[in-house]
């Protein structure tokens, strides 16, 4: 008797250590140890969150709900808008915006639309480890809208950078559900820069405004060189492992699901966790709004911590009102814009030393985290997680086949004939049995398990 008794109290002990544990977690102890980020490297967020916000509308010139202060847009400057007719429920709405005065060419795709039915089937047409890409897992669906895209408009990109000067950084740009796919439009331009004129990949940037969990944990890693994700506060969709077809078709008992997924992610290791590669994740490296602290009532100037992490990224479900109210861009939007002028205020006060030198020193920062984070990945044995060395030698190896395959063509075939990005992925994959593409150098990998 006495012996069920302790195991009684010690359950009742053990549950309400949790409960305390998940009560008491705010979306501010997941970048407690991050460093703040610098007012350079955040600046293009806020410019790049209105642009996303833009797509949104349906006419710039008269537009119904701009941020404060407008989108500062040229109207005369968005090239193309695309919107659900045109595409035919192959990919969420974008626009072309020519930012001539940053000198930069984005691609901006809005987010989900809970009265589309097509974004729904986007989501949907997904199963867990069902699609491989460059030695990860990525989600179906979203490659294929960002295929689809790429097929629809490579020329179109290409003429723009060719015509101003291939100077532009080129941008990719998206909130929620067009933030997967710009994120693995982002890989696969840059697995085959030749298809966009020979880009270079340090031109090439992807901004993932509350991101969705769209690539396994080595892809995220590699490319946090060049994908940024944006997360304000306690947002839900980075840190929800579910998959995203599971979460929108309980869109309506969102908070139930949120709270039976953190029940379950407590009894799953840590290890498990790292191990399993078809588990998605946020891409990138992460920017985190915070503006709320634990037991402090109302919203406090926001500040912007950075890092490229690898365990404990954002595994963790915030049970908070705000879970939802954080993925709005409109909200990351203007505390963006006021993070960064805090930023930039805080930067003229203590500025000690010339801005270049900042700007080099940040940069050697940045590139040595992400070679850090690359090791950390290796040494926690993720799998097909590679070394700094062997990402070097992947790029330039895949650098000369691109050159070889250019090389015997004729200008006037390449210039008369357009890229179809079918035939990228068809180069990369091969099907199985079942008809699922499986990308090729995977195969061994695969026959092995």
């Amino acid at each position: 008797m006495s012996v069920s008794c302790g195991v009684e109290w010690v359950v009742v002990l053990g549950c309400l250590r949790w409960a305390w544990k998940r009560c008491t977690y705010v979306g501010s102890d997941d970048s407690k140890t991050w460093p703040l980020a610098t007012p350079d490297e955040f600046e293009p967020v806020p410019r790049v969150c209105r642009i996303t916000l833009a797509v949104y509308e349906t006419d710039l010139r008269n537009p119904q709900f701009p941020p404060e202060g407008g989108y500062r847009l040229n109207p005369d400057w968005v090239l193309k808008r695309v919107t659900y007719e045109q595409t035919n429920g192959c990919a969420p709405p974008y626009l072309i915006y020519a930012d001539h005065d940053m000198k930069e060419i984005v691609v901006a795709i809005r987010g989900l639309n809970l009265a589309k039915e097509s974004d729904y089937k986007l989501l949907l047409n997904n199963r867990l480890g069902m699609q491989m890409f460059d030695g990860g897992y990525v989600h179906h669906g979203l490659l294929e809208s960002a295929v689809w895209l790429l097929n629809e408009e490579s020329e179109t990109l290409r003429r723009l950078w060719e015509e101003t000067g291939r100077e532009y950084q080129m941008i990719f740009a998206g909130h929620s559900l067009g933030s997967g796919v710009a994120a693995l439009l982002t890989v696969v331009v840059v697995n085959h820069t030749h298809r966009l004129g020979g880009i270079p990949r340090s031109k090439i940037r992807c901004y993932a405004v509350a991101p969705a969990r769209c690539m396994s944990l080595n892809l995220a890693v590699k490319y946090a060189d060049i994908i940024h994700s944006i997360v304000l506060q306690d947002d839900f969709l980075p840190r929800t492992a579910t998959p995203l077809e599971d979460i929108f078709k309980s869109i309506f008992c969102l908070p139930c699901l949120l709270f039976l997924v953190c029940l379950r992610d407590t009894f799953v290791p840590e290890g498990r966790k790292l191990r399993d590669p078809r588990r998605l994740y946020a891409p990138g490296r992460m920017y985190h709004i915070v503006e709320r602290k634990f037991c402090r009532c109302g919203r406090f100037p926001p500040e912007v911590r950075t890092a490229i992490p690898v365990d404990e990224r954002f595994e963790h479900i915030v049970l908070s009102f705000n879970a939802t109210s954080d993925h709005g861009i409109v909200w990351i939007e203007r505390e963006a814009e006021k993070a960064l002028k805090i930023m930039r205020e805080k930067k003229s006060e203590t500025m000690t030393v010339p801005p270049k030198i900042q700007k080099l020193e940040r940069l050697q920062t940045i590139k040595k985290e992400h070679k850090d984070a690359l090791e950390r990945a290796v040494s926690l044995n993720i799998p097909h997680a590679i070394t700094t060395g062997e990402q070097l030698s992947v790029k330039e190896g895949t650098e000369t086949q691109a050159h070889k395959r250019d090389t015997p063509k004729p200008k006037a075939e390449s210039s008369s004939r357009g890229t179809n990005w079918d035939e990228v992925v068809e180069e990369l994959f091969t099907r199985s049995n079942s008809g699922n593409l499986i990308v090729k150098k995977d195969l061994d990998t695969l026959q092995i398990q």
